[in-house]
This record gives structure tokens, sequence and C-alpha cells, in this order.
């Protein structure tokens, strides 16, 4: 008779780490009871302590009650006393794994570890915290049982040990030297989100007049010091777009130190099945993901990003629910790298897939006057506006008119789609560009969309949809596309979504 294996416990200290998370919760309601509870002689001053107390209590509590158990297949995790929960989760099925190290656990020498599967709102284990050793190889255990555990129907087996031979910790795909971290720094907005959050924050935490006078106070502060300094009036309009460069120049290498913060030591490993994903200064994290749970890829390039010679690489996958989990989820593969090395990713991660494709099909001959239509109309309204309020002066805003038409050619010419046995790709923009595909078998929803405009223009729209899709990124959509051609799309797509199993 086999003996079960025996149950484990977190780190000595998790207690203290889970003591801390439940403060910056807390950290609030013990303020107000802190400053606004009364006075001191009333006795509310010991409140506060009082539920500082609970708290330990609390957290002393889930060290005790928490107790997970490695079996051949399945991590199995089992807590409290009085409302017992026992959770068993088969490798197979955990899709993320993330470990995550603050200042304070690299001290202490541990890890938060946290198992994600495709579905839910929070984690299916979330271990606060082990030994980093212990963290590792538990996050290995994971990687090399799930990859020899008899698939489930619905998945691929095809590289189930296809790529067993790469070493334990795994085969450098990529790494960013600090070079290009800097250039990573120059072409995001990173410093510009942190500030406009900061001044978001500032606002919601005071009075809106106090925010307005102090906003008036210091834009007049700035006015008038550029003003001392020059005299006259394009003088003073120069001096201002001084200034103005001058804020840019401290937001970009705000973003700069950011980026330097975020991705010191990035590594991105490719383990078995799995890609893995290093990264941080300060907070470390370490994401690793299954292959076969990518379910879309994207590619960027703005402007700076063509001037120094580069793109970015990002990825959706299934899990990573929540606000934690969106942070700390597997979205990077390459934060910055060459167009070489970004499609030679894509081959790496993905095998026997072609990459680039070749074959682009263009849009609808008219697509770029369909994709015209908002900006030309925009500016005929503002235009009769315009004249309507200011005379003949108005009619300046027909200027918008050739931009409009301009910018609708470029898009429609470098548009495009490209379809084979095994992935759908398409391209778009002009200014920032992107490149946006998906494997046929990770396509959930398929939609055939005309609008009247489009029937008029004789064209149709597709969109796909996949699991694990961030809001605000690019959709998957065949836009402005004959509508023969569409529908002929639309048939063939369906049939073989129809006949494939769903792969995520």
């Amino acid at each position: 008779m086999t003996t079960p294996p025996a149950e484990r416990r977190l780190h000595p200290w998790s207690w203290l780490f889970v003591l801390l998370q439940q403060l910056r919760q807390f950290l609030v309601p013990l303020v107000v009871l802190v400053f606004v509870g009364g006075r001191a002689d009333d006795g509310y001053l010991l409140w506060p302590l009082v539920g500082v107390a609970a708290l330990v209590v609390s957290a002393v509590w889930q060290y005790y009650t928490f107790r997970y158990r490695v079996d051949e297949d399945r991590l199995v995790v089992r807590e409290g006393v009085f409302e017992r929960q026992v959770r068993q989760i088969p490798f197979a099925r955990i899709h993320n794994v993330a470990l995550h190290q603050t200042l304070l656990h690299r001290v202490f020498d541990v890890a938060e570890v946290r198992l994600e599967s495709a579905g839910g709102t929070k984690a299916e284990a979330e271990m606060r915290v082990l030994p980093m050793a212990e963290a590792i190889a538990l996050e290995r255990l994971i990687r090399t049982r799930g990859a020899a555990t008899p698939a489930v129907p619905g998945t691929d087996t095809a590289d189930a040990g296809a790529d067993d031979a790469d070493p334990a910790d795994g085969r450098v795909l990529l790494a960013l030297p600090f070079g290009e971290q800097v250039r990573l720094g120059l072409v995001s907005n990173r410093g510009l989100v942190v500030v406009a959050g900061a001044f978001a924050l500032a606002w919601q935490a005071f009075p809106d007049r106090v925010m307005a006078d102090l906003v008036r106070q210091y834009a007049g502060q700035v006015v008038g010091y550029a003003g001392s300094l020059v005299h006259g009036a394009a003088v003073r309009v120069m001096a201002l777009a001084l200034l103005v460069l001058f804020a840019l120049a401290l937001l970009r290498l705000l973003s700069v130190l950011l980026a330097l913060t975020q991705y010191h030591g990035f590594r991105l490993l490719l383990q078995g099945r799995r890609v893995t994903v290093e990264r941080g200064l300060l907070t470390r994290l370490r994401t690793s993901v299954s292959r076969r749970r990518i379910q879309a890829w994207t590619l960027h390039e703005g402007l700076l990003h063509r001037l120094l010679g580069r793109r970015t690489l990002q990825v959706d996958t299934v899990g990573g629910a929540g606000e934690a989990g969106e942070q700390r989820a597997l979205r990077e593969l390459a934060p910055i790298a060459t167009p070489e090395a970004c499609d030679a990713l894509v081959r790496e991660v993905l095998p026997g897939v072609s990459w680039p494709p070749v074959g682009w099909r263009r849009l609808h001959r008219r697509a770029w006057q369909r994709l015209a239509l908002p900006g030309a109309a925009f500016s005929l309204v503002a235009a009769a506006a315009a004249s309507w309020y200011a005379g003949p002066v108005g009619l300046a805003a027909l200027a918008w008119l050739p931009w409009a038409l301009f910018a609708a050619r470029r898009h429609a010419g470098r548009a495009g789609y490209a379809l084979d046995g095994r992935m759908l790709a398409v391209r778009g923009g002009w200014w920032s560009r992107h490149w946006r595909f998906a494997e046929i078998d990770k396509v959930q929803a398929l939609r055939l969309e005309q609008s009247p405009l489009d029937r008029a223009f004789g064209m149709a729209s597709l969109w796909l949809d996949t699991a694990g899709a961030r809001p605000g990124s690019e959709p998957l959509r065949l836009r402005f596309i004959p509508e023969a051609e569409a529908r002929a799309l639309h048939g063939r797509l369906a049939a073989e979504l129809a006949r494939m199993p769903l792969r995520w």
C-alpha cells in the first residue's frame, strides 16, 4: 500500500506577509479611527489596536490552517477549520504560474506563488508565502508533471515532450541589456501614465476647489516666470514651448527610470512546453505559462519604434483575472526587440508556423473611401459650424479634409490579412502599426458584420474573438473586404471551427 505524500505548510513567516496584505486593505479605516474617532481619553484610540490584533490573529490562524500536498498528478490545497475547503488542482489544468517577490520577500528569501487556470475571478491557489527554493521546485514540478500528464480532450499532444530536451532551468530566448531597457523607456509612455494617475488620485483625495486653485496658482507661476525672462509675445510663446518640451523630456526620463526598474534582468526562457519571463529590480516577478495557453499575438510598432528599429511582441493568455492577476500575467514576450528577433520568437514558440506570412490579401479597392468618411464628415460639419459663427474664416476647417483623405489611403494601403491552414493574421495602422494573429483553433466566436454603408460599397467585415483579450487591445478583425470574399471566409472558418475542438 502506497503511503500518501505528507502535507506541507507555508513558510513560518508567512503570517507576517498575510498581515501586511490585510493592513494595506484596512489602512484607510484604521487611519479614520485614529484621527476622527474621538479623543484619547474616550478610549477610541484603542480600537485601531484591537483591529490590528484581530488581523494578527487572522494571519496566524491562516498559517496554522493552510496545508498543501503534492500528489502524482495534482496539487491538493486544504484550509480552514470550522469552514473547511479542499481544492484539487490537476497539473494539466494549471495555465499560469506566477512567482512574486518584493524587497521584503527577498530579505526573507521567500516568494508568493499564484496558480491560475483558464476561468474564475481569482487564482486557483495563492500561497503567501513559500521558501524561494521550494517555490522554484513547485514551479518545475508543475511544468514536468503537467507535460507528462495524459492530455484531456481538446488539448494538443503534438508537442507533449518534443521540447523536453531543454535544460532544467530553460533556454534563454531573449534578454534585455541596459541599452534595450533605455530604448524601451524612450518608446513607452509609462512616465505620463504614472503622473496622470498621481494627479487623478490627488484630485480624488482633495476637494475640487483646492486642486483647481493649486493648478491655477502653479500654472500662473510658470507663465509669469517665462514672461519675466523674455519680452514680446512671440518670444513668450517660444519660451512656453520650450518649457513644455522640458516637461516632456522629464516625463520621458521618468519612463526610462521606470523601464529600468520594471525590466531589470529581463529574461524570456523556454522550458519544455512552457515559456517563462523573469523581470524586476525592486519587485521581482517570474511568470510561467504553457505555450498552448497563448490565445493571440500582437506585434506593435510605433513611430519611435521605427526610428529605433524595434518592435514589441505581446500575447493574450487565459487566466490572470482580477487586478493583481492582470499585473502579474504574462503579457509581453518581447517588451522591445528588433523585427527579426520578434519574428524568430514567434517561430520558436509556435513551431511549424510560417511567420511572417506570405501572400497578404488587400482590402476592398474602395476601402480607403469608407475609411475617409468619418474624417470627411467631421471636416464638413466643423467648417459649416465655424462659418455660421465666424463667417468665411470658418472655412479653414476644410483644411482637415485633405489630411483625412491622405490618412485613409495610407491606412487602406497597409491593411490586409493572411490565412493558411493553421493561422489567421491581420495587419493595420500607418502612423502606429500592428500585426494581430491567432491560431484558428483558438477562435471562440465568429461574426460577419455589414452596415448600410458597407452594403452600399459592396464590402463587409469579419470579427473573431479569442480568450484572454485585454481591454483596449487591437481586435482580431478583417475590415472592409469584398462582400463575396467575406461570406466565403465566414463559411470556411465556421466549418473549420465546427469540426475543431477548442484548445486553450
